[in-house]
């Protein structure tokens, strides 16, 4: 699967695990940065770039990732994009039901209160677990994507 993964700061080392791991996985990984830890970087650029590259690859499979304190900035500002559908990765039963209900194509990870191990595990889960398509949950989307 092709994953587009970018972090401030705050969600660099998490993201540099991640990377390791989803490659040996067999993931295509596009890093969008940072590509050095810099502690006077934004989170809004980096989730920027990641949802940008998600919305415009022509592959429906394509995801992305998402790492900063909380999760809760990076959420917000990739969800700004008609499209995509972002979620914070906290627990296991947020992050099924983001992709079995939402379809969500951004993962979040809070990289303050994350173990490496457990981030890993939780991003495995949301990128095995599939779209249900039910209508109504198709019919929820086009909701969203007429926000504005």
């Amino acid at each position: 699967m092709k994953i587009y993964i970018g972090a401030d700061h705050r969600g660099f080392q998490l993201k540099q695990d991640l990377i390791g791991r989803l490659r040996r996985d067999g993931h295509e990984i596009i890093d969008e940065g940072d590509r050095r830890l810099d502690p006077d970087d934004d989170f809004p650029k980096y989730a920027a770039k990641v949802a940008h590259a998600v919305r415009q690859d022509n592959d429906p499979q394509a995801r992305g990732i998402l790492s900063c304190g909380s999760g809760q900035g990076a959420v917000m500002a990739a969800n700004r994009l008609t499209g995509i559908r972002a979620c914070i990765g906290y627990n296991r039963e947020a992050v099924q039901a983001s992709r079995n209900d939402d379809d969500s194509n951004v993962l979040c990870l809070p990289a303050d209160d994350m173990k490496s191990e457990r981030a890993y595990e939780i991003t495995e889960l949301w990128l095995r677990t599939p779209f249900a398509a039910a209508p109504r949950y198709i019919r929820r989307i086009q909701e969203l994507d007429e926000l504005h």
